[in-house]
């Protein structure tokens, strides 16, 4: 999952929804339906099994499958082999974006010690001053600087703030230090052992002040040593656009009415700390096991199934944005999608079961992310899948923090599933799923270890059956999400009709061809 949205509220806020407390105008989903026995076929052990493939890549390839990397390219060759080898024919859909090259990033301290500090400069901070800015350091009142009155009656002109990671968005942090008159901000994480990068300001121009991000450690370190004497450092940041190419991988099912597509996604870049298994290969791989058995059941179901497995995600959701934007511009192509599910993290070791909020029953969207109608209903096909097999549940924010934002700002409707990542499990949520009250859902969350041993196999277990069984459900039925019931006027073949969102040719086509 990336930390750098577009978005506001990032935080993934979760509450407890009893087993059976919603009633679902879907489909009931039981034992011995043909939901349940398709499910069934979608085993943990053979999404484990694509998991091992994903590690071994990782390890073949510095120890990450981030976008633009060796393990990225190896990634996606494994998810096409896969594919093909069940009998479909996949498309690289490819995008150019332009990303920050870093040129300066250093934090050395001048007095009363010297020594230098990994930081990393948020997305959308300005460059330092060329030589960087150099103050004493200044902290707020409470640690995390959320609001105004942190900074009250403290001198902070001309100084750079040092701030925890926590409470509220970086945006925020920044913001009321510079109003306050520092002339720089460091953010120190609030996890052990981990760098505080990849993160985002999350628009363009909100302060003139350039910003940093470093190790718990270090930060604690340095506001230990304030209550002695000023601590006097230099904060140098600077960087440089450049344009880089990369891909999303397609491909759809043959079988199903043109009109009336249902789309699943996981993003299958990882970041460059480590090999990314929980984030994101659970969800590539559960959507990859689903997609191959869909082929094998040689099901003749309504709805054509998409699926895509989404590049540089980590860098912003790019490759689900650009790919949004690609359908945009052909008439009629964004209007065919019925609905779109996002899986991104669901295999989390301290998991909660969560469901993206859509109906809002528990916590209001954020201002600025709009809920296609049809959304309520999509959550709803997953949630009567858990209500119906006695299995608990957690409404997670529909806050936009994954590959679902393109599509729900363009009136498609989306939900999905999650199992938590940086946030920490409350007593009620252990009560619920076990685990360990007040750590991370993911302590690996964008480390090193996120490895296969990192995920939990309870969890992945109870997300992959319900992966499995609401898209065979949205395969035959989407009545409830858009009144499409029906296998309309059949599907159009080779040659005569859509690749994977767009009008084309053969070449364009993305199709599953049948093994007889």
């Amino acid at each position: 999952m990336a930390p750098r949205r577009t978005l506001v509220a990032l935080v993934s806020s979760l509450t407890i929804v009893a087993a059976g407390a919603l009633a679902s105008p879907a489909a009931a989903h039981g034992r011995g339906t043909p939901e349940e026995k398709f499910a069934q076929k979608v085993t943990t052990r053979n999404v484990l099994g694509h998991l091992g493939a994903l590690q071994k890549i990782a390890d073949q390839n510095g120890g990450n499958r981030a976008a633009l990397t060796p393990g990225y390219e190896a990634s996606a060759r494994y998810v096409e082999r896969t594919l093909k080898k069940a009998g479909y024919r996949t498309e690289r859909d490819p995008f150019t974006f332009e990303d920050l090259v870093v040129d300066t990033d250093t934090l050395t301290e001048n007095s009363p010690g010297t020594a230098e500090y990994e930081v990393a400069q948020m997305q959308f901070s300005p460059n330092s001053p060329v030589g960087g800015v150099t103050g004493d350091l200044v902290t707020p009142a409470g640690t995390f600087g959320c609001t105004p009155d942190t900074w009250s009656g403290i001198d902070v002109v001309g100084k750079i703030a040092l701030i925890s990671r926590g409470s509220c968005n970086f945006s925020f942090k920044a913001l009321y230090a510079y109003q306050a008159g520092a002339a720089g901000v460091v953010v120190y994480n609030n996890v052990p052992d981990a760098q505080l990068s990849n993160v985002t300001l999350g628009t363009e121009g909100l302060v003139p002040i350039p910003v940093g991000g470093i190790r718990q450690a270090d930060g604690q370190a340095l506001a230990a040593a304030l209550p002695t004497g000023p601590v006097n450092v230099t904060l140098d940041l600077t960087s440089h656009l450049e344009e880089f190419e990369s891909f999303n991988v397609i491909a759809e099912t043959r079988q199903g009415r043109d009109d009336n597509v249902v789309m699943l996604g996981a993003h299958l870049d990882g970041v460059e700390a480590g090999p990314g298994i929980n984030d994101n290969g659970t969800g590539s791989a559960t959507i990859l096991e689903v997609a191959v058995q869909l082929a094998k059941s040689h099901t003749r179901h309504h709805n054509t199934v998409r699926f895509a497995w989404w590049g540089a995600e980590e860098r912003g959701l790019l490759g689900s944005t650009a790919y949004v934007a690609e359908l945009k511009d052909q008439p009629g192509e964004l209007e065919r999608i019925a609905t779109y599910l996002n899986y991104d993290m669901v295999g989390s070791p301290n998991y909660v079961i969560g469901v993206y909020d859509a109906d809002q029953s528990t916590y209001p969207a954020p201002p600025n992310v709009p809920i296609p109608e049809g959304s309520a209903a999509t959550e709803d096909v997953l949630t009567s899948w858990f209500d119906a097999t006695g299995q608990p549940w957690v409404d997670t924010q529909f806050s936009g923090r994954s590959d679902y934002q393109a599509f729900i700002l363009n009136g498609i409707p989306a939900s999905g599933l999650f199992t938590g990542a940086d946030g920490s499990k409350t007593a009620a949520e252990v009560a619920l799923f076990g685990g360990t009250v007040g750590i991370p859902y993911d302590p690996n969350y964008h480390q090193a270890g996120d490895t296969l041993s990192n995920v939990n196999r309870d969890a992945l277990g109870i997300m992959t059956k319900a992966i499995a069984a609401s898209t065979y459900s949205l395969a035959w039925d989407t009545e409830a999400i858009n009144g499409v019931s029906g296998p309309g006027d059949g599907h159009t073949w080779p040659g005569h009709g859509h690749g994977p969102g767009r009008h084309g040719d053969l070449e364009d086509r993305v199709t599953l061809e049948r093994a007889s």
